[in-house]
This record gives C-alpha cells, structure tokens and sequence, in this order.
C-alpha cells in the first residue's frame, strides 16, 4: 500500500525515492513531434533548482501566478513555489484581459510566471506595473526586464552545485497556506479559495484506496493530461495523484489530438470531465452505424452484461471483443475516471462492458476536490461515489425523497475565501462542515447521488422541486439533441414558472436526415421532447423550448455556463 503523504515537497520526494528514473513526465518540443521523457528525479532536481533562484531572489513569502497552456514547465513552477516558499495562484489562460488583471490584483502577487502563448495578454494585464516580476517560460535570456524561466532554473543549479541549498531543507507545516485557486466565473463572483498542502495530500492518499492506476492497467501507467492544470481536478487526480502512484503524465497538444497523442503516448489511463468522453462515447457509435456494425455492437453489449451477472470478472476480458473500439481510443486504454460534471450511466456502462473500467467521482475546488469516488472494485454507474476514507458525508434538512444539501467534512476542507470571511461563514460550519451548494441523497450503502445544484433548482407554485439536470438527462438521450440547458421562465397567464428548454441540435445527427431546418427541425425536436416527457412526472415536463444555432459558451473544463 502507497505511503500516506503529508505536504508537497513530502510527497516529491516519496516520488523521486520510490520511482526514480521512470518518466514522471512525456513532452514534445514541437508540435507533432516524438514524446520525449523526464523522469521523477529531474522533476525534483527542476523544482529544487528553480526554488534555489526564487529564495535567492527575494521571492520568499509572495504570491506567485502561473499562467499559461499545460506543460511541464507550469507543474515545475507550481512546486517550487508552493514547496515552502510562497503561496501559487494558477490563473486561467482562457479569461480575457480584464479578468487576468482583476484577479493578478486581488491576489496581490509579486511575479508571475507565463508561457509566450499568453504573452500579450500578461503585458496588457500588468498594465505598466513594473512591481511585478515577469518570469516567461520560453525565453533563452533575460530580455528587457522579463526574467528567463530557464535561465533562472539554471541559475539555481548552479548556486545548490555551490553547495547552497537552503530551499531545498526549509520546514513546511502542512497547514500552511500554499496555493490560491479562483474559482469559475466573472470577475465579480470567482472567489479565492486557499488551499494548504493537508488539503491537497489528504485527497490523493485518500484516491489510492479506491483507484490503483496500476490495476487494471498493469505495469504500465501513462495518463493524457487533457484538463487546464489550473482546473483543481486535473491538478490533483491527475498530476498529483500520477505522481503518487508513479503514472506518468503526457501533456496533449489540443482537444483535436486527444486520440493521437493516447496513440503516440500508449495512454492507458484518462481522467476527464463527462463531455470528452460523452464525444468519444457518441463518435464510436456514429462510427459503428456508418460501417455497418452497430447491431453485432449491441449484441455483444447485450451478451456480456447477461454473462456480467455470473461472473463480474467477464468485464475485464471484453477488450478483444470490442478491438475496434479499443483500436479508435489509441489501443492501450484501460481505465477512465470522469468529474466535474454528472456522468451519463449509459456512456459508463457501455465502456465497462466494452473492457474500459470507467468510474465517476465528486467534488468541489474548496475540497481540494475530491469528495467522493467510486471504488473501482464496486462501482456504480448511476453514483458519485463513496465519501473518501475519513470524509464526512450527510444530507441537510432531507425532503421526503431523501434530498436535501450534501454536506462534508474531513482534511480537505479549504482554509476559506480569500480575505472574505463573509462568504467563508456561509459554507463552512463552526464545526467544519462544508456546504457544497448540491442537492443530492445518499442510498442504504452509503453510495452518493447528486441531483442538481441548489442554485439551479426551479421550485414550483405548489412547492415541487425540479432539477433541471435530470430533465437534460433526459432530452439529452436524443440523438438529435447535442447540448441542451433547461431553465425555469415566469408564465404571466398562471403566474408560476414553466420548463423551458434552450436546445442546440446535433448537426451530426440532422446531416444524416437531410438537415432539416425551421418548422421541420421544429417538430423533429418537439417530437424527441415529448418522448423524453413521457419519462418524467407530469410537473417536470418541457412545456416550451428555443433553438439556437450555436453552442452554448463553455468554461476551460467544458461545463456550460448556464447564466
């Protein structure tokens, strides 16, 4: 069993002793060219080397943004500042000017470390403020006044070879405040949530109890970081928790490389959010319907989940049956792990049944994230999840179905919002508790089910509570349906809130029935959500809908933003 970590640096070193010369890391240094390896003891030698130059400039004690496209330079820079020395603030690259330069504020940072790609927007950010250090990635040189990551790294080298390596020795409490995330949204509404290494070590020893990436990926572990790092799931199950178990991470090059790059890599682990895999899920049965095969595809499905229910283990030998499938995700894959979002159980249980054990967890970036996951030795599709070992998990004022606010308490619990104490009072209990603003029941054997945000629920003249999550689920099972956000609007005439859902088509699916358009797309619509409506109770139901003709605007992570 892997050793309990307890801060960052703890869990670097436990890395470095224990696998050495494996690759920690695969990188290319130009686009479509050969991965190329970096193993766990060069990571350590980088971030002790970089946080040599940092002590030695003056940096202990700052906050220190990262900004800039997932790459090995932004995980090195994330320890080495994060391991003692000051408090990291991972920024997202995909926020306009003004948000970079409202948060670099808030934060009160005293450099920031950026990659060439988001150059420009830093410089507009900074706006004139010479206070801050310019640190970027891809400079060879210091260039008028913009210090070279490289160099610096270098620099650090060379002062430890002096035999100065004060960095490398400093104390870290694992309660110490290391790390600033923002949390999505505008300017106004993103809160800062402070995170200390306890947070974020107790979440990864805690994953190993229910997912070994070694099983059942055998001896070889190789994950696809697709995810933004500043993303807290992507940063702890897949960095620090590859890390943990000695995986190796490769960085992908784009979402449209997803499938080369797990070729290329030999990924045999992906963890991700529901829409990357829901696009795979729905291109292998376009796929099987073009070619011919999708009816022996069902079949097969239909034999091994008959045979499933005599021996479990006939799940982990269907990866032949289903070659093709295996062959169109890179050809090693394994294992998925999906968050962020609900899964959809049919995605799931097609590919577990297709031999790719796929497993659902929880969480929230004030729990560093992870609050629930499922054990890949019994997982249920339909869950998040257990609570982790030695997380807390109970219903608030429960209606009659059982549903009410999950709440929970354990190690991962946030230090709190960012100079708010205010919004801090409002989550986090005088006991500890959490309040994660989701809905949601727990069953008889602990399992986790979430049923909609609370700030989403629509609540009727009569009292009814409506997720509008779960009638998306349902409109969603039309083909013809690629995104679809349900919402409640005032009905004047009865002076209550009707469902109505905003729907942006398939273009895929209305392609092969001669894209239709207008009236005719209208009907074909209101056709699927009639028969999406049968599946619901009657106060549940779509009573109107809108087409658009775009998708909807998406978060980093791929999360519609519903407001």
């Amino acid at each position: 069993m892997l050793r309990k970590v307890y801060h960052l640096r703890d869990l670097m070193n436990f890395a470095a002793d224990s696998y050495g010369e494996q690759a920690a890391y695969l990188y290319k240094e130009k686009l479509g060219g050969p991965y190329l390896p970096i193993s766990f003891n060069q990571f350590r030698q980088d971030v002790n080397s970089l946080g040599t130059a940092l002590l030695d400039a003056g940096m202990k004690g700052q906050r220190i943004a990262v900004i800039g496209e997932s790459r090995y330079e932004w995980i090195v820079t994330y320890f080495a500042v994060a391991c003692g020395l000051g408090v990291i603030v991972p920024l997202d690259k995909e926020l306009p000017v003004q948000e970079v330069s409202a948060l670099i504020n808030r934060a009160e940072i005293g450099a920031i470390v950026y990659s060439s790609k988001v150059g420009k927007k830093v410089v507009q950010a900074l706006d004139g403020n010479t206070e801050i250090k310019m640190i970027c990635m891809d400079l060879d040189e210091d260039e008028d006044g913009i210090i070279s990551w490289p160099a610096l790294k270098e620099k650090g080298l060379e002062l430890r070879r002096g035999g100065v390596d004060t960095y490398a020795g400093m104390p870290i409490n694992p309660e110490d405040f290391c790390t600033l995330n923002f949390t999505s949204g505008t300017t106004g509404l993103a809160k800062g949530v402070m995170l200390c290494h306890k947070n974020l070590c107790y979440n990864v020893s805690a994953l190993y109890s229910y997912v070994n990436l070694s099983d059942p990926c055998g001896d070889s572990k190789i994950c696809l970081s697709i995810l933004p790092m500043h993303h807290t799931f992507e940063f702890t199950a897949t960095v620090l928790g590859s890390m943990h178990q000695g995986g190796t991470v490769a960085f992908c090059e784009g979402l449209k490389y997803i499938v080369k790059n797990m070729a290329e890599a030999k990924v045999t682990y992906l963890i991700a959010v529901p829409l990357i895999f829901e696009n795979m899920h729905s291109k292998i049965w376009r796929q099987a319907e073009k070619s011919g095969k999708a009816g022996k595809m069902r079949k097969a499905l239909k034999v091994v989940r008959a045979l499933s229910h005599v021996d479990k283990k006939i799940m982990n030998k269907t990866a032949k049956l289903f070659k093709d499938v295996h062959a169109a995700l890179g050809g090693h894959v394994k294992f998925f792990i999906v968050g962020g979002a609900a899964a959809d159980p049919v995605v799931t249980n097609d590919f577990i049944a297709m031999g790719i054990q796929m497993v659902q967890g929880y969480g929230m970036t004030e729990y560093a994230p992870i609050i629930c996951l499922n054990p890949t030795y019994a997982p249920k599709a339909a869950s998040v999840g257990l609570p982790l070992e030695g997380t807390e998990v109970y219903i608030d004022s429960p209606d009659s179905d059982g549903i009410g606010e999950i709440m929970c308490r354990g190690d991962s619990v946030m230090l709190g919002y960012y100079k708010d104490p205010e919004e801090t009072a409002k989550v986090i209990t005088p006991d500890g508790w959490l309040a994660t603003g989701d809905y949601g029941y727990i069953d008889k054997e602990g399992y986790v089910y979430i049923t909609g945000r609370k700030k989403n629920v629509i609540v009727t003249k009569n009292g009814k509570n409506i997720f509008p999550e779960e009638v998306e689920y349902y409109l969603l099972k039309s083909k013809y349906i690629e995104e679809v956000v349900v919402r409640g609007v005032p009905d004047d005439d009865k002076e209550d809130l009707v469902v109505t859902a905003e729907i942006f088509p398939s273009r895929d699916a209305l392609e092969d029935i001669g894209n239709p358009e207008g009236e005719e797309l209208k009907a074909l619509l209101k056709k699927e959500i009639d028969a999406a409506n049968e599946q619901m109770s009657i106060y549940k139901r779509v009573k109107r809908f809108t087409v658009r003709d775009t998708e909807f605007e998406k978060t980093t992570t791929k999360k519609i933003k519903r407001w």
